[in-house]
C-alpha cells in the first residue's frame, strides 16, 4: 500500500509544481501544452493565494512518506459561486502512473471534502482520458456531459457527498 503525505504547496514548493506543469505528458490532456515558465510562475503564485484563503480547500503537495518521492498534486477548488460544490483534480509524475497512486488521491482528496460543507464534488478530464475516467467512476462519480471547454474537449463528472 503506497503511504502518501499530502501537505498544502508553499512559496519552497515551486520547483515540484514546475516539473508537473512543464511536463508535456502531464499536461497532454489537461491543457494539451506544457506550461512556460513565466506562465507557470502566474499560475503558482495564484494557487499560493487560494491555498492561504482557505483551511481545507486548496492544492497539495503529495510525496511518499516512505521514500519522500514528489508524486504529484491534487486539489480540491471550491466553486466560489456555488459554495456548496468543489473540483477536485490531480496530476501525477509519469513514472507513477498505473500504480494506483490516482486512486488514492481521489479517494484521499473526497475524504477530505467530506469535512467541509460541500454537497457536490465535479471533477473535469480529457474524454480521452480513460484511467482518469475508471478510477473516478469506481470513486462514485458519475458523467454529466462531455463538452468543450475553454476550447478543449472535456468531460464533466459528478458525486455527491
Amino acid at each position: 500500500m503506497h503511504q502518501l503525505i499530502f501537505k498544502k504547496f508553499e512559496v519552497t514548493d515551486f520547483n515540484d509544481y514546475f516539473q508537473l506543469v512543464s511536463n508535456e505528458q502531464v499536461m497532454a490532456q489537461i491543457t494539451e501544452r506544457a506550461i512556460p515558465l513565466e506562465e507557470a510562475q502566474v499560475n503558482y503564485q495564484k494557487l499560493l493565494e487560494r491555498n492561504e484563503k482557505y483551511e481545507l480547500y486548496g492544492s497539495y503537495k503529495v510525496y511518499n512518506r516512505v521514500t519522500d518521492e514528489f508524486i504529484g498534486l491534487g486539489h480540491v477548488t471550491l466553486n466560489e459561486h456555488k459554495i456548496e460544490e468543489a473540483e477536485i483534480g490531480y496530476m501525477i509524475l509519469p513514472k507513477y502512473w498505473g500504480k494506483g497512486y490516482g486512486g488514492i488521491i481521489a479517494k484521499q482528496l473526497i475524504e477530505l471534502a467530506k469535512q467541509t460543507n460541500l454537497n457536490i464534488l465535479k471533477a473535469i478530464i480529457d474524454p480521452e482520458n480513460i484511467p482518469s475516467r475508471k478510477i473516478l467512476i469506481k470513486q462514485g462519480f458519475t458523467s454529466e456531459k462531455i463538452c468543450e471547454i475553454e476550447g478543449l474537449p472535456g468531460e464533466i463528472l459528478s458525486r455527491f457527498i
